[in-house]
Parts: structure tokens; C-alpha cells; sequence
């Protein structure tokens, strides 16, 4: 928070940080948070206090300002997400952003099932004195963590599969746009008995998936047996044990659609397991497009959804204020997932 500065110039008084909060009607910390352009401020209040500060010709002890906001050159990345390969991604994307800020990238692994969530990361932001947070799914998601998140005053930026928070907090994914695409692309060559390998309910982006792909199913007159529809974990195992759990049904699915790539990998190891031959016997989507997608045969036809781009949207984001820029008035492209047409679903003639 900005201190008082008791030096005179011209031998008046200069104004100090009361006697903006006094003439603006605002506390405090109100004031330090315009100063430090925190995204926590009405505009309507921001434009206000601006115009006194302006008036009374307060200029904050930069000094003070930096001991009293305590803050680092560190951006802290919160995840919960179980798939390396989708928070390297991200991290990758994250630093592209942070090059030639003077700003550094920190991770933090955390579980959202732990008792000792909330502790866990108000002790992170405290101890790194962090600059900002950067928060992908499902750890963005929930609204315990970003209460805390303003309650200690850190601007943070939000990914997720909808609009959870104000446009300056958020990078939305539209997943549910991806997972329609997978459906109408097995709809399309000729599936009717399809299985779906959801993630961990606590995953919002598992339902907004589940949901497009299901919706648009029904769309094509197609019902989703619910002896085909399974949770998984976005775990290699949990693919491998869905995959088995659905091919060992009287009449198996004839395609799978997992909500991840690790998931549908899991699956193509079950089927290969039990003997089928892919995908003349099994046709398999993903969701995600991860790198190791191109790369397991036959390679896997996959919602795209460009994560590295996502990470460096959000730092962006994080980082306009320190710009000059307002993020809730930033020109970003819309994040769109595409289906990658590979080898692994095909006819369910052929």
C-alpha cells in the first residue's frame, strides 16, 4: 500500500494517500489499488480516484509502494491438471509471453481434494510475493481460490471451457464447439454405437465436453447409451480401464470418444490388449491435440485446442496493466478447437 510522504515542497504540505481516499470517498486501500492498477477496481471508482490524485497532484513514495505491496518479479502458474504434456504446453506458452518482461515463471502443483487447498496456495502467493497468478482448468474453476485471490489483493487470469469472471480475468476455450465436431465426424462416417470416456467430475471442462458431444449426437438422431458412457480420471489408466470396461460388453461400442488424449491412448492400449486391430476394429477420438497424438500409430484424430497460445493469451493478460493496457479491452483472437482428422477413426463400414 502506498504511504503518506511527509516531505513539504515549496513549504506546503504535499497531499498523501488520506487525502486522496478522503476527497475521492474511498478508503485506502481503494487508492493503493488504483495506484498499482490492480483489475480489482470499479472503473467508475478508478476514474474517480485518478481525477483527484490528478487534482491534488499526489504522487505515491515509489520506495514505500514497493515495501508495502511486497511484490516479486514472479508470475505463478496453479495447476491441477494430471497430464504433463498439457501443462509443459501451457508453461511453454506462458513464458513466451513473459520474454523480456524482467518477469519470471513459477509452478505449483496443487490438488483440488486437498483439506489443505486454500492454505496451500495463500502460503504460495505469500512466501513467492508473486506478480500475478495464471490459473488453467480445473484449479480456475474454483471459486474458493479466487475469493482468496482477491482477498490478498493478487490479479490473477482464469482459463476455462466457459466465462467464469470478467473479460480481463479470463481466456475462454469454448470446448463444447471441439467435441461437437467429434461427434458429427463419427456421425459422419457411419457410427452408431459410440462410447464416451468423460473426465473427473470435478473437471468442468468433463461436462461442457460430455455435453457438446452428446447434444450434438441427439442432434443427429444418434442416443448415447448410458452402458457406453464412462468417467475416467484424464489418465492414461483410467482410458486403459474404460477401454476394457467398454470393449468387454456383449455388443461393444464401435467408436470411443475420450475427453483427453491420454484417455483415448489408454483406450487404444485396451483395445490392443484384447486383440482388435485399429481401427478396422475400433475407431478412436481425442480431445486436446496433444503433441503425442501425431505420434502413436495409427496417429490419433483429435480436437485441437491450441494450449500453448492459451498460456500466452493469459500472460498477456496478466501482464497489460504493467502496459498501460486495459485486458478487459484487449483485441485477443477467440480460442476455437478443431477436430485433426488422423488415422484412427475411419468407416464403420470399412
Amino acid at each position: 500500500m502506498a504511504q503518506d510522504d511527509p516531505h513539504t515542497t515549496r513549504g506546503a504540505k504535499r497531499a498523501t494517500i488520506n487525502d486522496v481516499a478522503r476527497e475521492a470517498q474511498v478508503s485506502k486501500k481503494t487508492v493503493s489499488r488504483v495506484i498499482n492498477q490492480s483489475p480489482f477496481v470499479r472503473e467508475d471508482t478508478r476514474e474517480r480516484v485518478k481525477a483527484v490524485i490528478e487534482q491534488l497532484g499526489f504522487t505515491p513514495d515509489p520506495q514505500a509502494r514497493g515495501l508495502a505491496f511486497r511484490r516479486s518479479f514472479l508470475v505463478g502458474l496453479i495447476y491441477d491438471n494430471p497430464s504433463p504434456t498439457y501443462v509443459v504446453n501451457m508453461q511453454q506458452g506462458v513464458l513466451d509471453a513473459l520474454k523480456g518482461s524482467g518477469l519470471e515463471l513459477v509452478v505449483h502443483p496443487c490438488n483440488r481434494n486437498s483439506d489443505d487447498l486454500l492454505s496451500e496456495i495463500r502460503g504460495f502467493v505469500e512466501r513467492q510475493r508473486l506478480f500475478g497468478v495464471i490459473m488453467p482448468p480445473s484449479v480456475s474453476e474454483d471459486q474458493r481460490v479466487i475469493d482468496l485471490l482477491r482477498d490478498l489483493d493478487c490479479p490473477y487470469v482464469r482459463i476455462a471451457s466457459v466465462s467464469l469472471d470478467e473479460p480481463r480475468s479470463m481466456v475462454v476455450t469454448n470446448d463444447w464447439i471441439g467435441a461437437a465436431e467429434a461427434a458429427n465426424h463419427l456421425a459422419d462416417l457411419g457410427h452408431r454405437r459410440i462410447g464416451l470416456v468423460r473426465g473427473p467430475d470435478l473437471f468442468r471442462s468433463s461436462e461442457v465436453r460430455g455435453k457438446g458431444f452428446s447434444d450434438a449426437l441427439a442432434e443427429r438422431g444418434i442416443p448415447l447409451d448410458p452402458a457406453f458412457d464412462m468417467t475416467g480420471a484424464y489418465t492414461f489408466e483410467s482410458g486403459l480401464a474404460c477401454g476394457h470396461a467398454l470393449l468387454s460388453l456383449p455388443e461393444p461400442p464401435t467408436a470411443i470418444f475420450t475427453l483427453n488424449d491420454d484417455m483415448a491412448i489408454g483406450v487404444m492400449q485396451a483395445a490392443r490388449e484384447r486383440g482388435l486391430e485399429l481401427p478396422r476394429d475400433l475407431s478412436v477420438v481425442g480431445f486436446d491435440d496433444l503433441p503425442m497424438a501425431a505420434r502413436v500409430w495409427p496417429n490419433l484424430t483429435s480436437v485441437r485446442l491450441p494450449i500453448r497460445d492459451m498460456g500466452r493469451m493469459a500472460a498477456e493478460k496478466l501482464l497489460a496493466p504493467m502496459r498501460g493496457v486495459d485486458p478487459a479491452k484487449m483485441v485477443q483472437p477467440e480460442v476455437r478447437p478443431a477436430l485433426v482428422v488422423r488415422q484412427s477413426a475411419i468407416s464403420a463400414d470399412a
